[in-house]
């Protein structure tokens, strides 16, 4: 029965992001479209988690301890407001929209002979995150990072049934006893462990597996906000469904989904989907998609400490969206700048984020062409990059392509400078932290991928008209 009700709780969670959503959504601008049910799903997911961790946040303040109702009751009660204010604002448009689109195939628009490809694709997701929720459900928590500084927080919260404080070494030895705890990363944010603790609490126990459930629902409900959101980009069905399987199927991300108990999953999964909602808001100008943007962007900021370094990558590519005229010379600037505060900070050796920047630049060249060329954790994705960027290298700066062009660079940018000028060089060569990294990136560059390719396929087949004896596309 606990089993159950840790299904129920986190559902629970889930259906308050999707009332959310539904009531922020008009459904003639989403539902009706193709991806739009797909979005609000899987978006759904990640508002409600988040909202778990804030309310439980909020609790802890107000010295409110943590159980099944004091969580669990506000969680029900907002879904019920949140799905009335849904039907009294749209409710009957809804029903006009999401039928149809309901009853209509997703692969509608999938050619007959290209059609088994389409269901071979959703069955082997199907398989991989049945296999993976076994491994999730059945391995206790494993990875080290996992039980040294992030499961630590959810243990000790579980137990008092509220948040408290963590410190560095020479503060816990000079507090008094029980005041303060400690464990290798005492500045970490507290998002993920609030996630486990809510989970024990719903089983009512300590499990060092089954608490691991959330990594799990996260990447299904990633994929289900991927698709969407490629098919609101104008993809087809069967191409949307490809971009969702190579993300899907990163040896490294399944490994996060299956090893659970890091915040790197959560990390790349908001950023991701931070991006996409943003870059989708400057295409429709819908202030929901702004408000989904902010509750992702806000997120990132609390899940870990490179978070509000990822947000200011983005920027450059939102403003050459937002302005399409002056915003490549925008991204410039922020380049160039950039640039020289990063190397004024090294100047400084100021220590960043738990990083120290130095002016020495070295960088490890042979333990990345380990990670990225040689090694199993990305397959052939980033030979696939290149390819697809010497493929379409003319397209890479078009008024479609650009925001994702410069937010993959700025992106390359900031992991290259880190491994080069800061401590990080280290991690690289034992081929830890560099995977982990470049995991809150590899979705958006399967985007990008996606968007190249497209752009030079549709280049290949524009009509050619004749125009004076001359042929001109």
């Amino acid at each position: 029965m606990h089993i159950i009700a840790l299904w129920i709780g986190w559902l629970l969670a889930w259906a308050l992001g999707i009332a959310a959503l539904l009531a922020l959504y008009r459904p003639s601008t989403t539902l009706a479209r193709p991806g739009g049910i797909a979005i609000i799903a899987g978006c759904g997911w990640f508002v409600g988690q988040f909202f778990v961790t804030l309310w439980m946040r909020l609790l802890a303040i107000a010295h409110v301890p943590f159980g099944t109702v004091s969580i669990g009751a506000p969680l029900v009660a907002l879904s019920a407001i949140a799905a009335w204010i849904a039907w009294r604002r749209h409710g009957h448009a809804s029903l006009r929209h999401v039928g149809p689109a309901l009853r209509a195939r997703p692969n509608a628009d999938v050619a007959n002979e290209h059609r088994v490809l389409w269901f071979a694709l959703l069955g082997w997701l199907a398989l991989r995150f049945g296999l993976l929720l076994i491994e999730v459900l059945r391995r206790p928590l494993y990875p080290w990072d996992a039980w040294t500084q992030w499961a630590t927080k959810a243990r000790v919260w579980y137990d008092l049934r509220t948040i408290v404080p963590f410190g560095g070494e020479s503060a816990w030895l000079a507090a008094p006893v029980g005041s303060l705890y400690y464990d290798a990363a005492p500045n970490y944010p507290g998002t993920v462990p609030l996630t486990q603790v809510w989970s024990a609490t719903l089983l009512g126990r300590w499990d060092d597996a089954l608490i691991n459930l959330p990594w799990w629902l996260t990447a299904v409900a990633f994929g289900f906000a991927l698709y969407g959101f490629l098919r609101q980009a104008r993809m087809g069905a069967l191409a949307a469904l490809l971009g969702t399987w190579l993300a899907l199927s990163l040896p490294i991300l399944d490994a996060h989904v299956a090893l659970a108990g890091y915040a790197d999953l959560a990390m790349s999964t908001y950023l991701t989907l931070t991006a996409l909602s943003s870059l989708r808001f400057v295409r429709t100008r819908d202030w929901a998609d702004l408000v989904l943007a902010l509750v992702l962007a806000a997120a990132c900021v609390v899940i870990k400490n490179p978070g509000k370094v990822w947000l200011l990558v983005l920027i450059p590519g939102i403003l050459v969206a937002w302005l399409p005229r002056y915003g490549l010379r925008i991204a410039a600037a922020c380049f160039a700048v950039a640039s020289i505060g990063a190397l004024v900070l090294t100047r400084i050796g100021l220590t960043l984020l738990g990083y120290h920047l130095q002016l020495d630049f070295d960088m490890p060249w042979n333990g990345l062409s380990e990670a990225y060329f040689t090694f199993a954790n990305w397959h052939l994705l980033f030979y696939g990059a290149l390819a697809v960027a010497l493929l379409g290298w003319r397209h890479l700066l078009s008024r479609e392509l650009a925001p994702l062009t410069i937010i993959v660079a700025a992106g390359a940018a900031f992991l290259l400078f880190g491994f080069a000028f800061t401590n990080a060089r280290v991690w690289v060569e034992d081929q830890s932290t560099v995977n982990r990294a470049t995991l809150h990136l590899a979705p958006l560059i399967v985007v990008w991928m996606l968007m190249t390719f497209r752009e030079w396929s549709l280049a290949q087949s524009a009509p050619i008209a004749v125009v004076g004896g001359a042929t001109t596309p």
